[in-house]
């Protein structure tokens, strides 16, 4: 990575983070402590009011604010095709989002930065899965977790059994080309995963379940972590 994107980087995590130490700092662009005396020292002479006080850390002045956004060819075309992605294979609620994010990107950039439809985008993500279930299931399901809901669902697994179960869902996750809910699961009282284009049947559940305290997306990320060691 270029010197300057990493100035970049400090700049905005300093931005962000008011104060923050070099330790931290270090640690965040996986760099010596060193290297961000020296990136301060940068900022300084390029004009960016940062400061340090001893045993607190770095700071930015107040009401600081960066130039407008700059994104390189390659950046842009990075940015379009995430926007893409998640545009065309979740649901219609965060699409529309995704869609709109598009948007104003384009409203804010040059004109020239802009690639022109249908001819210099070589990167591409195919349309073609909003109208599948598991779409509209996605949708349900994102909302749910923001909910903080329980949802029933019907389910067929890889060996076409159906069982129905009573899940509180925690987080969306694409594993190579499919979908899959991580929950926490009512029937077994443990972590669960279902892939989303197997859910039959998908409900919110309005009653009464109890989520034991210790259940958290962080808990079931890192004994997935745990399990790949």
């Amino acid at each position: 990575m270029r010197k300057s994107d990493r100035l970049f980087q400090l700049t905005n995590i300093l931005r962000r983070h008011q104060s923050i130490t070099a330790a931290m700092l270090a640690k965040k662009l996986m760099v010596s402590e060193r290297t961000i005396y020296r990136y301060v020292d940068d900022l300084s002479l390029a004009g960016i009011p940062v400061y340090g006080e001893a045993g607190v850390g770095y700071r930015l002045s107040e009401g600081f604010e960066l130039p407008p956004l700059q994104l390189s060819p390659t950046e842009l075309e990075a940015l379009i095709a995430s926007i893409s992605f998640t545009a065309a294979l979740t649901g219609a609620h965060f699409a529309a989002a995704a869609r709109s994010v598009l948007g104003k990107i384009e409203a804010a950039l040059p004109k020239q930065s802009m690639p022109l439809p249908n001819t210099e985008q070589v990167v591409r993500v195919p349309m073609n899965r909003t109208d599948s279930t598991d779409y509209a299931w996605w949708g349900t399901i994102h909302t749910s977790i923001a909910n903080q809901s329980w949802i029933d669902i019907d389910y067929q697994s890889l060996a076409s059994e159906i069982t129905t179960r009573t899940v509180y869902p925690l987080g969306l996750f694409y594993w190579g080309g499919k979908w899959t809910l991580g929950c926490w699961c009512a029937l077994r009282q443990d972590y669960r995963d279902f892939r989303i284009d197997h859910i039959l049947r998908l409900n919110e559940n309005t009653r009464l379940n109890v989520l034991p305290q210790q259940v958290s997306l962080l808990a079931y990320i890192k004994l997935k972590n745990n399990q790949t060691d």
